[in-house]
């Protein structure tokens, strides 16, 4: 059996709670697909607003996910305004070091995902190949590392575009996540530390144990942030978190992450060692809590309380200086 995405169920997938859950969803998917209709049709260009705000926080539907994403993220002002640029970087001479690291990585991207086989028509494996190609080329500072194929991956998955899929790659790695995957990858450092710093302020008994335990931030999130929680939580739930993160940014990551640790600190904190505190960080991204992913992005609104722009800009300022002056 597959999802809808292409992706196949696990041996232990949980059918009657799939069932249980899928039959409320529909009704909800259904009702905001009318909703997001009527919107786009009286809109032309896609403003910035409260409504707007709200209805992607309630979750954008897959057939406007592409354009809410490429509105929202400035990426279609970038297609515009570049026309035949990702074709012109194909046509281009290529870095053979950039073309063979991001081959290795081919057959390690979305093994269980029937769209990235060979065998599959269309096979989504070229146009991977070719956003991340293209991506390398026209970032150099980055070129490429491991966690952009899940990424493009996730957006061919949607939009079935390469073209498209490069530009968003484009604003998620220039400008959403700055830094995230240079090769120092100080943007992922300092936002692992920042993520630290408000466990400590808002769940002060998993920041003991980390503490007592002496386990680096690093060991137990760092794929929550490069992969944008990709093969980490339920492909839903990471598409409803990427329509936040395409439309307010980097924040979202936060709030997610506060609410996997809030919403299991009795869990982690009993931890008695390193690989326990591990295990148990692998254990809260499964199960019921995530899978509903209505109530788990209204949770991550509420759980994790005010989260400003203000206090996320000066905890990275604080953790920047501390890790560049060590």
């Amino acid at each position: 059996m597959v999802d809808q995405y292409g992706f196949e169920r696990a041996e232990d997938f949980n059918y009657e709670s799939y069932e249980d859950f899928m039959s409320k969803h529909l009704a909800v998917v259904t009702r905001r697909s009318k909703k997001w209709s009527k919107l786009l049709q009286d809109t032309v260009k896609i403003e910035k607003n409260i409504k707007v705000k709200r209805y992607v926080r309630k979750g954008v539907p897959c057939e406007h996910r592409t354009q809410i994403w490429m509105a929202a993220s400035g990426a279609q002002d970038q297609l515009d305004r570049n026309p035949g640029y990702y074709h012109s970087l194909l046509k281009a001479e290529h870095d053979p070091k950039i073309e063979e690291v991001i081959r290795a990585d081919m057959h390690r991207t979305f093994p269980d995902n029937i769209q990235f086989r060979a065998s599959s028509q269309p096979c989504l494996q070229k146009a991977l190949f070719n956003v991340l190609l293209a991506y390398g080329h026209h970032n150099k500072d980055v070129g490429y590392c491991q966690g952009m194929n899940f990424i493009a991956g996730y957006l061919l998955i949607i939009t079935k575009d390469e073209e498209k899929s490069f530009w968003l790659m484009d604003a998620l790695l220039g400008k959403i996540l700055p830094d995230y995957y240079t090769p120092t990858m100080l943007g992922l450092q300092v936002d692992q530390e920042v993520l630290g710093e408000l466990v400590r302020m808002k769940v002060p008994a998993v920041w003991q144990v980390m503490n007592s335990h002496n386990v680096m931030w690093t060991l137990v999130v760092s794929r929550w942030f490069i992969c944008l929680y990709v093969d980490i939580l339920p492909v839903e739930t990471v598409l409803r978190i990427w329509d936040c993160l395409f439309y307010e940014g980097s924040k979202i990551l936060f709030r997610v992450a506060l609410t996997l640790i809030g919403h299991n600190q009795n869990l982690i904190s009993q931890a008695q060692s390193l690989s326990e505190i591990c295990e148990r960080f692998k254990q809260i991204s499964h199960g019921e809590f995530v899978e509903d992913c209505h109530t788990f992005m209204q949770k991550i609104f509420m759980e994790p309380g005010g989260l400003s722009t203000a206090t996320i800009t000066k905890l990275r300022k604080m953790c920047r200086n501390r890790i560049t002056s060590a």
